[in-house]
């Protein structure tokens, strides 16, 4: 069986081309591990790979769904798992390439996600919601999950609902299943290679603020004002993500297109700085500084050690 790569890492890191690069070396194919990047018209916000990144290697987990349906963890987890299976079915290799960080955890971990039982629970907590209130639904995660509860706003009840949710599934804290610290993270497959993109933080936050330029000259107020116009609503999970939420402020006259950008360019930069924060904790992962080698370098070297346990798996 062919191994299975995984290449997490902070936003504007270099996870595409790296993952682009070792599929062409590897006849590999490429399942996204990005929450955005499932939906459909959602692509400059997302930094989708346009057809030309993607060099006609088959990318799955792409333009999937519309804006209006949701996509959970339980849902990435059976999609991925299946598309696993059958690119290893046909002696290709897969590649997870993303920086979801709970979407990649699904695969590693033992995370029981029943889709019948996630729907239950959460409809039963939306009930709960309807009938009882807001304080008190954060009461109730406070009593599970006070780490969460401190974080959430009483307000915000989709997270809340979401985290009672995580609790209920896993019995652990949604806060220890992000990531905390004394989290005993399971052994490593080994035919699993899981990497990790690192480089110097401000290099990475120089990286994020060019990126988010460059997504407003693709078009990013365009993109976001064509799905309005279309009747999505702007309170849609996916158009509330970085740089659609920041869209439509400025399209509704709340901020100017400059302030737009700056604020734009601040929450992707503390984005990339929790996605480090998360991956960092996991000591599986085996870490390359994209400043210190160059992406052929890093494709012949990640590529041989592939072919290595290839040959050890067999």
């Amino acid at each position: 069986m062919k191994p299975l790569i995984i290449i997490v890492g902070p936003t504007a890191v270099g996870k595409t081309a790296l993952g682009v690069s070792l599929a062409k070396s590897l006849d590999g194919e490429i399942i996204s591990g990005d929450s955005i990047q499932v939906y459909k018209r959602l692509n400059i916000g997302s930094a989708k790979p346009t057809r030309e990144e993607q060099q006609n290697i088959p990318h799955f987990l792409l333009d999937i769904l519309d804006p209006t349906e949701p996509f959970t963890v339980a849902q990435f987890q059976k999609m991925a798992l299946a598309q696993i299976q059958e690119i290893q079915s046909r002696g290709k290799v897969p590649l997870i390439v993303g920086g979801t960080g709970l979407y990649i955890r699904s695969l590693l971990d033992p995370f029981d996600f029943s889709e019948n039982s996630s729907s239950e629970i959460r409809e039963g907590w939306a009930n709960f919601l309807e009938k009882e209130g807001k304080e008190k639904l954060h009461q109730a995660l406070i009593e599970v999950d006070p780490v969460s509860a401190v974080r959430l706003h009483p307000n915000d009840t989709r997270r809340i609902i979401r985290a009672l949710e995580v609790n209920d599934l896993t019995g652990k804290p949604f806060s220890e299943q992000r990531g905390s610290l004394d989290y005993e993270y399971p052994s490593l497959d080994p035919s699993i290679l899981y990497i990790g993109l690192t480089a110097p933080r401000e290099v990475i936050y120089d990286r994020v603020n060019r990126r988010c330029e460059e997504m407003m000259q693709e078009g990013l107020l365009k993109e976001t004002l064509d799905l309005l116009k279309d009747g999505y609503d702007r309170r849609l999970k996916p158009l509330q993500s970085i740089g659609y939420r920041h869209a439509i402020w400025a399209l509704k006259g709340k901020v100017t297109s400059s302030e737009m950008l700056r604020l734009f360019q601040r929450d992707t930069r503390h984005f990339a700085k929790r996605q480090l924060t998360w991956f960092k904790r996991d000591p599986r992962i085996q870490w390359y500084d994209t400043q210190k080698h160059n992406l052929s370098i890093l494709s012949d070297e990640i590529s041989k050690t592939c072919r290595g346990l290839e040959s050890r798996v067999k």
